[in-house]
């Protein structure tokens, strides 16, 4: 007897187990024409119409942003983005988020994280050649139980990044790391990943021909994951630690065999499209492949090869075990596929296939357990128009700037921010990370701005800088959404490469408070805006909500990651200084600028201030003096000057050096050589080409100011100075102190 109407008990307890309103279960029996749904059915719809899935709180907001360009090859919509970086090459990346089971279970939320993310990527058909992550901790200095446990969280997560990158085989060349007591209750684990991959060799995750077959390859299933889109689509409580089930398991060595398999497979003629099993697993990868073409697909849940004993229809369609690919393979070719990924050690299946009914039919051994319509199931999703309303807090966070606070001796604050673990070198970090694998890595961790890496095939590189200040984005979300992205692009354009598209991760807190949702919606618009600006535009990207814990929201965080390229790997443009005697020349204009700033959050403890009007075509000028200088050779190296101002900028370059420095620059007040100031950047210039540069930054409209040379045993910024050795040794051991000091 068929198991589509079994009627559910207890109606009400599972609607709020599976996070469905009674409106959207009125919508659901709209879509079954009536008919109740059954479990399974429930599940699914609760997956489907997630907030993690459906993005239904973000919709409304992502729609309008820039996706297109001549090199745009494939944008939003896929498992990843895709740009031409010309000679028949393409390369594929995109960012996510696992912020809820990094909290609750930190090495394999992490390592699970970066499992995930390497699919989409090699889904696509392209092998993954980088990663990099942006992560955001709350406090960890101090002896507090909160203090213990952030480091604890550190510790955790780094270890499942560098555990699962490493054995996969595919560098982490980068990243950032921030830290901020608005994460003390949910942080922050955003991954991310670039294949390669020739332009005419793209798959994508689709469904279709009728009789073709659909085929699960990869890990057996088990119950680990289960509900896990539905967990990270809510906020935290103290409870939340008993969520740990939901955290799926991750095994790099099967996902480095699946990737070798999928890769192989993908020099064969057998795929029509292959999906990852990301979050909601079988059900989300089956609805998504066929809805994107209006097929039908009958599926044999008893024919998926499973881990566990007992398990039923709903735990294979809900789970999110790891390692895991849905593939539509042409008819005929069923064997030689398993002949492919028997030959790697891994399970493969035929398990259904693709019908012209435009339903999901789910059988359990031989009866009917589901029918669905699959494009209201993956098309219908509520779009909500959550309230907004501009938070209360800006008035008080605006009344307040620099000159609120009482004056800090000039050398004082500045071995304050030196030390400030903002500041400070995360080599305690990235050596845990194998960067160097696959030896294309040609500016590696720590190198400061952006990684880079070289494309073997035409010896061109591409640079990738993942950024975003939340100070900037608590102050004001518009504005500083914007400024992550011409951040990361000017990271990029430091490397000598021309920024070309970014991909994202916004993360946010609870959607339904009405400031939460005021402040997203901000942050799309000031991201809409800079890419605009700066013809970058959006190829791909996540949404992370309900970041929030007993009611406090993380403070806004659109992390972004631009990528850009270089037409030369060999004229990468280093980002620490190069050579005793060169001259030091400051780009753009010092303005006494410090809302939201390093300064006055790490002498003050407070994140207050106003942002000013933002130039883009000042921007888009000093990208271009750094690109076309470096292209004729006129560089030594360059740096932005960012977070902690010129002095930090100067510091940190000499510390990664081994270079002392003397320099002096024209301010309106002494503290000014810590303002943030935007569109500046440090250059380093031998003598006989000053001359040249000038001239070009003049020809482009920016100022340029020689401050001084490289060279001596002392860092000096104006009147605030420390013998380099001390500076090396700051910079360089403040962040292992900080993270060590349990163990």
């Amino acid at each position: 007897m068929s198991q589509v109407n079994e009627p559910i008990e207890n109606l009400d307890e599972v609607l709020k187990n599976h996070k469905l309103s009674k409106e959207e279960y009125q919508d659901i029996l709209r879509i079954l024409e009536g008919r109740h749904p059954n479990l399974v059915e429930i599940g699914i719809f609760s997956a489907m119409w997630s907030e993690h899935c459906s993005y239904k709180s973000s919709t409304k907001y992502l729609r309008g942003f820039p996706t297109t360009a001549p090199w745009v090859i494939q944008g939003p919509g896929e498992n990843a983005g895709v740009i031409d970086v010309g000679d028949g090459i393409a390369a594929v990346f995109k960012m996510e988020s696992h912020n809820h089971p990094s909290f609750i279970e930190p090495f394999q939320g992490a390592a699970t994280g970066v499992g995930g993310i390497l699919r989409d990527i090699f889904t696509m058909g392209a092998r993954p050649v980088a990663n990099m992550n942006a992560l955001r901790f709350g406090s960890v200095e101090g002896d507090s139980e909160n203090a213990k446990y952030q480091r604890h969280l550190v510790r955790g997560v780094v270890d499942g990044i560098g555990s699962y990158g490493n054995c996969m085989g595919v560098p982490t060349i980068g990243g950032e790391v921030s830290f901020d007591e608005s994460y003390n209750g949910n942080i922050l684990v955003n991954a991310f990943s670039l294949g390669l991959v020739k332009s005419d060799e793209i798959f994508l995750g689709v469904a279709s021909g009728v009789g073709n077959s659909v085929m699960y390859v990869g890990s057996k299933t088990g119950r680990d994951g289960l509900g896990g889109a539905v967990m990270s689509s809510d906020s935290f409580t103290e409870e939340s630690k008993s969520l740990r089930p939901t955290v799926q398991v991750g095994d790099p060595f099967t996902e480095k065999l699946l990737l070798e398999a999928c890769l192989e497979l993908f020099k064969t003629d057998h795929v029509v499209g292959i999906q990852d099993m990301g979050a909601a697993g079988l059900t989300s990868s089956a609805f998504e492949m066929a809805g994107k073409t209006g097929a039908g697909l009958i599926m044999h849940l008893d024919k998926v090869p499973a881990r566990e004993e007992g398990m039923t229809p709903y735990d294979f369609m809900l789970s999110e075990s790891q390692e895991r690919m849905l593939i539509c393979a042409k008819k005929g070719s069923e064997q030689a596929i398993i002949d492919i990924f028997e030959k790697w050690g891994l399970d493969v299946a035929v398990i259904g296939e693709v019908t012209d009914t435009a339903r999901m039919e789910l059988m359990w051994h031989g009866e009917k357990c589901a029918d669905m319509p699959i494009a209201p199931v993956s098309e219908e999703a509520p779009v909500l128009d959550r309230p907004t309303a501009r938070p209360t807090y800006l008035d008080t966070v605006h009344a307040k700037n620099v000159d609120s606070f009482k004056a800090v001796n000039d050398q004082e604050a500045y071995e304050t921010l030196l030390s400030h673990i903002e500041v400070s070198d995360k080599a305690w970090v990235y050596n845990q990370y194998d960067s160097m694998v696959q030896t294309n890595t040609v500016k590696h961790p720590g190198s400061l701005d952006a990684s880079s890496i070289r494309i073997k095939e035409s010896g061109k590189a591409l640079s990738i800088s993942s950024d975003c200040n939340p100070r900037y984005c608590y102050i004001d979300p518009r504005k500083g959404a914007a400024l992550a992205v011409v951040e990361s692009g000017r990271n990029v354009a430091m490397s000598g490469a021309r920024p070309l598209s970014i991909t994202d991760c916004l993360n946010y807190g609870n959607p339904e408070n009405p400031e939460v949702m005021w402040q997203f919606a901000e942050g799309c618009e000031g991201i809409k805006e800079a890419c605009l600006e700066l013809n970058t535009p959006v190829v791909s990207g996540n949404v992370s909500l309900y970041n929030e814990t007993n009611g406090v929201s993380v403070f806004p965080t659109p992390a972004i990651a631009m990528v850009g390229l270089n037409d030369d790997e060999n004229k990468v443009l280093p980002s620490a200084f190069q050579e005793e005697g060169s001259q030091i020349l400051l780009i753009g204009e010092t303005k006494g600028e410090f809302g939201g700033s390093l300064y006055i959050k790490a002498l003050y403890g407070e994140t207050v201030g106003t942002l000013p009007p933002f130039d883009y075509k000042q921007e888009l000028a000093l990208w271009e003096l750094v690109i076309e200088a470096n292209k004729k050779g006129l560089l030594k190296s360059a740096k932005d000057v960012n977070v902690g101002g010129v002095a930090i900028a100067l510091s940190k370059m000499a510390a990664l050096s081994g270079l002392g420095i003397e320099t002096s620059l024209k301010v309106e007040n002494s503290r000014d050589i810590f303002d943030e100031s935007q569109s500046r950047a440090l250059l380093e210039v031998s003598s006989d080409n000053v001359e040249a540069l000038i001239r070009m930054a003049m020809e482009l409209g920016i100022k340029v100011t020689n401050i001084g040379r490289v060279g001596g045993e002392n860092v000096r910024v104006n009147d605030v100075a420390l013998p380099l050795a001390k500076v090396k040794d700051v910079y360089f051991n403040t962040f292992a102190n900080t993270i060590e000091q349990d163990i």
